[in-house]
């Protein structure tokens, strides 16, 4: 579709916010896909052309926070390999279930990942002393818990992904005895993953607008590096308070759209 000079702005404006968001924390899809369906783009295709949209911003912040992925490659591998089964799952799910699927589900899911992510240091102790016993696999991967879990994470992510980001962070602080900015550096990947290979299943099947989807790329590979710049300078404890602020305003959002 034709695009206003402002509607155009607003879209990229849009899509450097969601870049730089999604970087540090996650939600991006909270600012990109109002504007989208704002400029007149049906809901469907406002999705399809958001995710689309978001994977150069996705890997750009994977690349900002190359620094934090050193040593980290076996378990990305391990991690990316269950969030690009599960993100394909779900972008096959956009198209075969009503919009509605999710949206009773998402706000909980969201405010569980909230209290995961308040209690983490509490409740990774505690972890700690009942899986003294464990291998390194366990401490390193994360064990089946966390598979499962992030294979649910990404199947949502593949379907709508608003959050996604924040319940990954939720899981992998909780479940990997690691700096919760090398956790960070894994979720910018595991993003990346979902969504390209959600971009990859909708540019044969789904229909999207062009124009939005290149502002949206180019906005969010700013937007990548602008988050990698702040997200990386933030102490454990203001990351977590963003975590926490963002995933708050998401749960609004959503129960009020």
């Amino acid at each position: 579709m034709a695009l206003s000079v402002w509607e155009a702005l607003a879209v990229f404006a849009a899509g450097i916010g969601a870049g730089a968001i999604n970087t540090v924390v996650g939600s991006g899809t909270l600012i990109t896909f109002p504007v989208l369906l704002a400029i007149g783009l049906p809901p469907i295709t406002a999705n399809v052309s958001n995710t689309l949209g978001l994977v150069p911003g996705a890997i750009s912040g994977a690349i900002g926070y190359r620094a934090e992925l050193r040593g980290q490659g076996r378990r990305a591998l391990v991690l990316g390999t269950t969030a690009l089964i599960g993100g394909l799952g779900g972008a096959i799910l956009l198209l075969a279930l009503p919009s509605e699927a999710f949206d009773t589900i998402v706000p909980v899911l969201i405010a569980l990942a909230l209290v995961l992510v308040l209690f983490q240091p509490r409740l990774a102790r505690a972890l700690q002393r009942r899986r003294e016993n464990d291998g390194a696999a366990g401490r390193t991967y994360g064990g089946p818990v966390l598979l499962v879990g992030l294979l649910l994470a990404s199947a949502y992510g593949g379907y709508f992904g608003a959050a996604q980001g924040i319940i990954y962070l939720s899981l992998m602080s909780l479940l990997l005895d690691d700096d919760l900015q090398r956790v960070n550096a894994v979720k910018n990947v595991l993003a990346a993953v979902v969504n390209g290979v959600a971009a990859c299943f909708f540019l044969f099947v789904a229909e999207f607008d062009w124009t939005a989807v290149l502002l949206i790329a180019v906005g969010s590979a700013l937007g990548g590096q602008i988050g990698a710049g702040v997200g990386r300078r933030l102490s454990r404890t203001a990351l977590r308070a963003v975590i926490v602020a963002v995933g708050v305003v998401a749960i609004v959002q959503l129960l009020l759209r």
